[in-house]
């Protein structure tokens, strides 16, 4: 018998109709590239692998990974052992369906991490603490928007699909849960010139959101910066939209442009002090 692991986050699920609920909501048919991270004790892999015919799963427990491999076949499904937090799923090719009951220790870098692989992603569907989702879907101005906000919102609809209550689980998490779809853009809204220096701002900004953004932003943009960009330098960082904040960054990467430095990377980005 299994004992669930804490350094894993492992909270397996148990309940029937919630699995049911899952695997209609993703919906997998054979010949999709489905990919299940940390499938655990199966719960979710074996409906899946009805629908689909053949999944990919990455499973960081060595003892769980061994006993899918013992329970199904090779062609039917491929198990990787690894962290997640680490695993190359570029290498999985493209098309990927990734679908998953996260561990919630580890599901903000996680899903910064998955962030990386979305132009091989047609979706992903995961179980989360109801928190982390709601981070994710918040608009801004609200009391939950924030870094995760605009990062995955930048690039993904985020859709919340249904919550899911503790007892659902095996141990019981001590929070409740729900499950969120995410689908790339297929054009992105509000394109970045330097996703770089992108990402550099709005950590900036969130590392210190009880600022001003002319404090936040100090080591990017001037005061008069902010006047040609529209914005009011004495907002908080939760009151702009993502196509405010692709709009800053592309006219420090346009101001860099024209002095004819290059577009910075991410070392150049957090070195710029004015």
């Amino acid at each position: 018998m299994h004992i669930p692991r804490k350094r894993f986050g492992q909270h397996f699920l148990v309940e029937p109709r919630v699995i049911a609920r899952i695997v209609e909501a993703v919906e997998p048919r054979p010949g999709e590239r489905v990919v299940e991270i940390g499938p655990g004790h199966g719960a979710l892999t074996a409906p899946l692998l009805e629908r689909a015919g053949h999944l990919t799963v990455v499973e960081i427990d060595r003892d769980l990974a061994a006993a899918l491999r013992a329970r199904y076949p090779e062609e039917q499904l491929a198990v990787h052992c690894a962290d997640a937090l680490r695993f190359d799923f570029g290498a999985l090719g493209a098309g990927l369906r990734l679908v998953g009951n996260l561990p919630y220790n580890v599901s903000t870098p996680l899903l910064f991490h998955l962030e990386r692989f979305a132009s091989q992603v047609r979706d992903m569907h995961f179980m989360l603490q109801k928190e982390v989702v709601d981070r994710m879907a918040a608009g801004a101005g609200t009391a939950h928007y924030g870094r995760l906000s605009v990062a995955l919102q930048y690039r993904f609809r985020i859709e919340r699909l249904f919550d899911v209550a503790p007892h659902a689980f095996k141990p019981a998490p001590q929070v409740h849960s729900a499950f969120v779809r995410l689908v790339p853009h297929p054009c992105l809204p509000h394109p970045a010139r330097s996703e770089a220096l992108f990402r550099k701002m709005v950590t900036a900004a969130f590392s210190q959101r009880r600022k001003m953004l002319r404090n936040a932003l100090g080591a990017f943009l001037k005061e008069a910066d902010w006047a040609a960009l529209g914005i009011d330098p004495r907002l908080r960082p939760e009151m702009l939209g993502v196509d405010a904040f692709v709009a800053a960054a592309n006219f420090v990467a346009e101001r860099w442009d024209v002095a004819g430095a290059a577009t910075p990377s991410d070392e150049r980005a957090g070195k710029v002090r004015r």
